[in-house]
């Protein structure tokens, strides 16, 4: 197969802001690949060689690709380099330079998507002292083949930066056109969520049908999706919707964890699929230690402790240790523990089909409890009256607050899903709003005064997971510190967009766009119907989004989140309706 073919598909989507277009052109286009070839299509389709918990990127720089495109078009460093800066695109930048190089030269051979993928496992592999130079040249060869739409997303493939808007749900879309039904939808979303591998989801549907993918099972080694918590605003309505009766746990201030014990070791990974074991490796080493079965898969918060008195410190301590260089102190000055509060999956047994209580029960019998290793403090709440106590207690304790959980025969675990088989409330929730916010810098806006020339304000979205796509709700320009205000740029402009990224709907217009990756913590007065923002537009009014008032960062950057995991449009819906229902019954 060639490279062209898969371009010429990239360049159609990033030309499109429809996303019914998007997942018919990738329904047909999936249907035309051979089988073998469609997995690391699928990876290729958003920027990756590998599932999202790899860990490992190409990892080249802008300045590394631009040497490789100055080398390959024989247009001096200098000048690529201005153009660069110009374009803030090293994609554009190629598909330019190697055009005109085109125009002067035929000494080139079609370039395969085998030859191509080749050559970046090469680059990915590349380490020693010379690896920026064999990068350089692995590169330039597949340029000097490149026609200038195919260098174009090669470039942006290396610096991760590939922009035609095809998420996981609409690439899930395409394939149960391409290779089931519609209604099966639900069935493929499953093998996504129990593997986190869409490549390894749409290989099997190629290959076996959906058969295949049902088949699938749970296993060490492929993180699972997160199962997620609805909000409500008071403990009694928490209780009632619990129908009076129900389990409470510690809300805890931490990392959260999911970890993967397997007979030759322990891999743990955050809600972003990234790999923590570095920066737990004692909690490794004692979830091994302590765990009574050759394998399983738990769910845990790493929270930090004062090493003199055993208390919990806040989320800011346990920071600390997701650094990337003096872990041996780190480990030293800020101890951890797991609080574990969920098992998944046991000796060759599914756990997740159990109801809450026998997998509670499951989790103690499977660890010798103590030390850095221990459960989440649990009570069985029968009343309103005994919530609110167990709250206040949490709160006594250091914690954020309470996770209520069902005790219904239909408690599963459910991999992906938001709902109300967990139910958290924290302490702010009385407040105006019920939770804090996730939220992706979309774009950036300079500043006046002391922050002339500077990124000023920045551009916020929440993303709709039924469209893949992400609206805006607030222009953020309080609570940042100077400190935050000078890391800005090194934070967010790698991931500069020359124009709209083609997965963000805006009515604002900032100064600069940038791919919606980095996630921000935001807290705000109150939801309202904002005719400038695009989240929920037409839902509450034919004209309008909804938008945030008085938005500000709270100090977080939530590097434990991709941006497929902020806050969604769908639970800014529900905490506006919340807050209209409590304004309406004060007003009474």
């Amino acid at each position: 197969m060639l490279y062209s073919e898969l371009a010429e598909q990239f360049d159609a989507l990033e030309h499109t802001s429809s996303r019914l277009e998007m997942t018919a052109m990738l329904s047909h286009f999936f249907t035309t690949v051979p089988p073998e070839n469609l997995r690391i299509i699928v990876y290729l389709c958003q920027g990756k060689l590998h599932p999202d918990f790899y860990g490992v990127e190409l990892g080249m720089s802008d300045k590394l690709v631009l040497k490789a495109i100055s080398s390959t078009s024989g247009t001096p460093l200098k000048e690529t380099e201005k153009m660069w800066t110009l374009m803030g695109d090293p994609g554009a930048v190629a598909e330019q330079l190697i055009g005109k190089k085109k125009q002067m030269t035929l000494f080139s051979e079609p370039l395969t998507l085998e030859r191509m993928v080749k050559n970046l496992l090469a680059i990915e592999s590349a380490d020693g002292r010379d690896s920026q130079t064999k990068k350089t040249k692995l590169l330039a060869q597949l340029l000097h083949d490149s026609s200038p739409i195919e260098a174009r997303y090669l470039c942006r493939i290396v610096t991760g930066r590939m922009r035609v808007g095809a998420g996981s749900m609409t690439i899930l879309d395409a394939l149960a056109d391409a290779f089931a039904n519609r209604e099966d939808r639900p069935e493929i979303e499953r093998g996504f969520n129990i593997t986190c591998d869409l490549g390894l989801v749409a290989e099997t549907l190629a290959e076996k049908g959906l058969e295949g993918v049902k088949e699938m099972k749970i296993t060490i080694g492929n993180p699972i999706k997160v199962m997620l918590a609805e909000r409500l605003p008071s403990i009694t309505q928490v209780v009632e919707k619990m129908g009076g009766r129900c389990a409470m746990e510690y809300k805890y201030d931490g990392i959260r964890v999911q970890a993967h014990i397997g007979k030759d070791g322990v891999k743990l990974y955050s809600r972003r699929l990234e790999d923590l074991t570095s920066n737990f490796p004692d909690i490794a080493d004692a979830l091994r230690k302590q765990c009574k079965a050759e394998e399983a898969i738990i769910e845990g918060e790493c929270v930090a402790i004062d090493g003199k008195t055993g208390e919990m410190l806040p989320f800011q301590s346990v920071t600390h240790r997701r650094k990337k260089h003096g872990m041996e102190n780190a480990i030293k000055e800020f101890p951890v523990k797991i609080f574990m509060f969920d098992i998944i999956y046991s000796d060759g047994i599914d756990v997740s089909l159990y109801p809450y209580p026998e997998r509670r029960s499951r989790l103690g019998e499977t660890f010798d409890l103590g030390g850095q290793v221990d459960m989440t403090t649990m009570r069985i709440i029968d009343s309103p009256e005994e919530g609110e106590e167990f709250f206040n207690e949490a709160l006594a304790a250091k914690c954020e607050g309470i996770m209520a959980k069902s005790l219904y025969q239909d408690s599963v675990y459910r991999a992906g899903s938001r709902g109300f088989l967990w139910i958290k409330y924290k302490k702010d929730y009385e407040a105006a709003l019920t939770d804090s916010f996730d939220l992706a810098v979309v774009g950036a806006f300079f500043g006046m005064g002391k922050r002339a020339g500077k990124y000023g304000a920045l551009l916020m979205a929440a993303y709709d997971d039924e469209t893949g796509r992400f609206g805006t709700v607030c222009k953020l320009g309080t609570g940042f510190d100077d400190a935050f205000l000078a890391s800005m740029p090194e934070l967010l402009d790698k991931y500069l967009s020359e124009e709209r990224p083609s997965s963000v709907d805006a009515k604002m217009i900032p100064g600069v766009w940038f791919d919606p990756t980095v996630v921000l913590e935001v807290v705000a007065a109150e939801i309202s119907i904002s005719p400038i923002h695009t989240a929920a537009e037409g839902m509450f009014n034919s004209d309008a989004g909804l938008g945030l008032r008085f938005p500000r960062f709270t100090g977080r950057v939530r590097d434990d989140k991709g941006p497929e995991q902020c806050t969604t449009v769908h639970e800014i819906c529900e905490m506006y309706e919340l807050q209209e229902k409590k304004d309406s019954r004060l007003g009474e």
